[in-house]
């Protein structure tokens, strides 16, 4: 077997890879957002000593977290539609399954970063006068992101390897365009050889990043 990169030209990855890199970018970026917004509220729930707000947002995160992402993937993609009677993109799905998934995950993060402030600063926030929702908004929640913010951004990391599952739905990622590169060219083993030491080059440095970043946090502290 031959194998035969001479394809893989700066054009190729333009016009083949290039789409599927953004859509990747995009898809990773609004999910993390969308996902650690929903994740800190419902954190937030877990630990506000309300049955009412605890059991369904422990419900929500342990269903989530006990499902294969894939699966929910194709939920969303098949279901929703019959449900609304509107057909919803591949790449909408995506974006909407992908927030709704990782909340489950920033929501654990997030909850074991509030958990670590220490709660004499919560008491001298109400001591000073504060309400609960200030207390948590002014004093809580910046600690808590800086503290978790290491393992917030390798949560991200996966998530971006994470993104190569919506294949299964049809969606234009980046392991997408080198797939369809590779048909083009009748190259497929180059194509995935290729894609695998894209997803490794850009994972890596992100990890390094984070490492770098985790060593700061620690010295603050």
């Amino acid at each position: 077997m031959n194998l035969d990169f001479a394809f893989l030209t700066w054009e190729t990855l333009v016009n083949f890879v290039s789409k599927g890199l953004i859509f990747s970018f995009q898809l990773t970026l609004v999910a993390m957002f969308g996902g650690i917004a929903l994740g800190t509220v419902l954190a937030l729930m877990r630990l506000s000593g309300k049955k009412w707000l605890e059991v369904p947002a422990a419900a929500y995160v342990n269903l989530l977290r006990s499902v294969p992402l894939v699966m929910v993937i194709l939920w969303f993609f098949l279901l929703i539609p019959l449900l609304t009677g509107r057909p919803m993109g591949a790449e909408l799905s995506a974006i909407i399954t992908f927030t709704v998934f990782e909340a489950a995950y920033y929501s654990e993060i997030m909850r074991a970063g509030i958990q670590s402030v220490p709660k004499g600063q919560v008491h001298s926030g109400y001591a000073v006068g504060m309400t609960y929702a200030q207390t948590m908004q002014l004093i809580v929640l910046p600690q808590a992101f800086r503290n978790m913010l290491p393992v917030l951004l390798t949560q991200t990391i996966i998530l971006f390897q994470d993104t190569s599952l919506v294949y299964a739905i049809g969606a234009y990622d980046l392991l997408k365009g080198f797939e369809v590169a590779g048909k083009n060219f009748n190259r497929p083993i180059e194509t995935y050889l290729v894609a695998a030491v894209v997803y490794f080059v850009i994972c890596f440095s992100l990890s390094m990043l984070v490492r770098r970043l985790q060593k700061k946090i620690a010295i603050i502290r």
